[in-house]
Order: C-alpha cells, then structure tokens, then sequence
C-alpha cells in the first residue's frame, strides 16, 4: 500500500493476489515468527509419534498441545501486526511484532478454545453448521489484536458481525488456501508410497514425512495470517467505508 491510497472492496482474486504479494514482501520476518513459534510444537509433535502416539503418551501430547496453544496464539498476534503494518506502509520488526502480541495472549487463548469448542459443535451438526462458524469467526484474532478488543467473546462477535454477508468469500477463500496446503502433502504421500515400494524402512519414511509436514505448516501458517488480516480490512472497508487512514489510526501507527 502507498500513503494516501484508498483501500477499496477486493473481489476474491484480488484478495488473493493481495495476500501472496504481503506473503512475498514479509517472507522473512513472517517465517522468522512461525519457526520460533511452532518450532517447539512440532518437535514434540515428532518425538510424540516416534515415541508411539498419543495412546503411549498422553502426558506428553498434552505438553505438546499447551505448548501449540500458547506459542500459537502469540505467533498469530504478531503476524497479524507484521501483515497489518505491510498492508497500511509501514514495517515493523519481528522483535516489535512480539512486544506488541503480548498483551494480547489471554484473549487469543480463550479465544482458540472457546471457537474450537464452537467448531466442534457444529461440525457435529451434519457439518455445515461448523463450516459457517468457523467462516464467521475467521477474523477473530485480527479483530482482537487490531481493534484491542476487550475480551474473547467481543472479538468472536466482532469477527461474526463483519463477515455477515461475506462467509462464502472466506469459504472459497479457504478451500484455495486448503488445496494449496493440500497438494504438497498429496505428493509427498505418493512419493512415500513409491519409497515404500522400494524397500525405505516404515520408521525412515514416518521421521522424513513428519519433518517435511513440519516445514510445510512453517511456510503455510504465515501466509493464513495473511489471508485473515486481509480479510478484516476487506470486511471494514466494504461495511464501515474505513480508508486507510482512519484504519492506520486505529492500529495506531502513520498512514
């Protein structure tokens, strides 16, 4: 974005053309915050499947899933500082991005749980349900970190307000992003099935499959960040005529 440009209502495409040119710009510090920030998780995550699973090891998987909860929460409040301040011109360090999150790390948790309780539920209910809330409550961590909300719920029915209307955009958002996600993980099952066929041990193909999973969230996470923060501004901009200068100050650096 350049000062004194007006931020418009973007069709999917654009969004999405939006979204890999910020991914592209904010490549390096966006990585930088998803390896500090899963690399823990994901660890444990291997080591917890060498070591037999979660049946073996439910301690562990709890450790495992505390750990992805907090680290997570902190990593998506400091990407969507990074992407927000890329949008609206300006740049911010990785190191500023987590000064900021910080503030912000109980409503996210609280947040996570309370959407994934939602989810759940309405995934429940022959599926459809869970799909309209989790595209109802997509923008919840930009919300929260980008308007300071008070509390979880207020950014839960922040994001449920601004994507009325919207949700199809976000579900076709999604699968895009999903199918993206999906592919490299498709072919790295075909090329394991050709290793297994040529005689690689079960536990090679699991640490080597696990480890190249582990990098693709690492590169996938940021740029879903992206997609979300980019969303929130579209919603304001077509529902609140917000432009960029009344959106920077909100986030509270210059145009």
């Amino acid at each position: 974005m350049q000062t004194g440009t007006m931020l418009r209502p973007m069709s999917l495409g654009e969004l999405l053309d939006a979204s890999f040119g910020v991914y592209r710009r904010q490549f390096l510090p966006l990585v930088f915050i998803a390896l500090l920030c899963q690399a823990i998780p994901l660890a444990l995550g291997v080591y917890l499947e060498l070591q037999g699973g979660v049946v073996a090891n439910p301690a562990l998987w709890a450790v495992s899933a505390i750990a992805a909860i907090l680290l997570g929460s902190i990593g998506s409040a400091a990407s969507t500082f990074v992407v927000a301040e890329a949008y609206l011109g300006g740049q911010i360090t990785p190191q500023q991005a987590f000064s900021r999150a910080v503030p912000f790390l109980g409503r996210l948790i609280a947040a996570a749980l309370l959407s994934a309780l939602l989810y759940v539920f309405g995934l429940l209910l022959l599926v459809i349900p869970g799909i309209i809330v989790i595209c109802g409550l997509a923008v919840t961590a930009p919300a929260i970190v980008i308007e300071n909300q008070p509390s979880a719920t207020a950014g839960m029915s922040r994001s449920w307000n601004l994507s009325k209307g919207l949700r199809m955009k976000v579900f076709v958002a999604f699968i895009v992003v999903f199918l993206l996600i999906a592919l490299p993980g498709i072919a790295l099952g075909a090329v394991g099935l050709v290793a297994a066929g040529e005689g690689t041990t079960e536990l090679g193909l699991t640490i080597g499959f696990l480890l190249i999973q582990s990098v693709l969230q690492v590169l996938a996470y940021p740029f879903f960040y992206v997609l979300t923060t980019l969303l929130y501004y579209d919603f304001r901009v077509r529902k609140e005529a917000y432009d960029l200068d009344m959106l920077s100050a909100a986030l509270g650096s210059p145009a």
